[in-house]
């Protein structure tokens, strides 16, 4: 069995979904413009360097999600993938993503954005399988609490661990094993895979890839 995995943000988008669905909150005056922004971007930044408190972070990213019914979160998600998302997917990531769902037995896009937000993006590529952060959900709402292991640094590897079982395989059982990533976020399970692949890497990635002898690619258009 072949495994192909892509992370979402910054490497099959070119941006990150998470950060745009809350600019896209502030946007709709759904949520505190300047202060939702300022904390938007704090933990943005925080992730690009590494330091990111994944639970104080979805503490935040969640509660949105509380608070609002599914039918309206989905009418506003909808229009999130036509003016946010859609015009971050290059032909290039298509082409890569329709490639591999041609070749490999398992194709998935493993992410710590929350699966309400990727899950549409998800299809939107036509690959049948999401690892992502769970929002915990009872009686068809969002509590704004998370469910399980966030898909997140070594939590990507949990929350591998856990598919492939499900698939009846384990990591080191699988013909091949393939994973594009642009972030030292990743490097846990980017160690882990026969064929990682930094795709338009941070800094950090790209010495590592550099240092590994890994391919580097790019998948912006231009």
């Amino acid at each position: 069995m072949n495994l192909v995995l892509f992370d979402l943000d910054n490497t099959l988008l070119a941006g990150d979904s998470d950060y745009e669905w809350g600019q896209f909150l502030i946007a709709k005056g759904v949520v505190d413009g300047p202060h939702y922004e300022a904390r938007n971007k704090a933990f943005y930044e925080d992730y690009k360097a590494g330091r990111l408190d994944i639970y104080a972070f979805l503490a935040f990213a969640l509660h949105p999600l509380a608070t609002h019914s599914r039918a309206q979160l989905d009418a506003w998600h909808a229009e999130y993938m036509d003016t946010r998302i859609r015009p971050m997917i290059t032909q290039a990531a298509r082409e890569l993503v329709k490639r591999h769902l041609g070749e490999a037995d398992l194709v998935a896009i493993i992410t710590a954005t929350n699966s309400f937000v990727t899950g549409p993006i998800a299809k939107e590529f036509g690959v049948p399988h999401l690892i992502a952060t769970d929002p915990e959900e009872v009686d068809g709402r969002f509590t704004g609490e998370v469910a399980g292991t966030p898909c997140f640094r070594e939590g990507k590897v949990i929350r591998l661990e856990h598919f492939l079982k499900d698939h009846g395989t384990r990591l080191d059982g699988l013909g091949s094993s393939w994973f594009y990533s642009d972030s030292h976020n990743d490097l846990p399970l980017l160690e882990l895979v026969q064929h990682p692949v930094a795709v338009d890497p941070d800094p950090a990635l790209k010495a590592r890839a550099l240092e590994k002898g890994w391919p580097v690619i790019s998948l912006r258009d231009s």
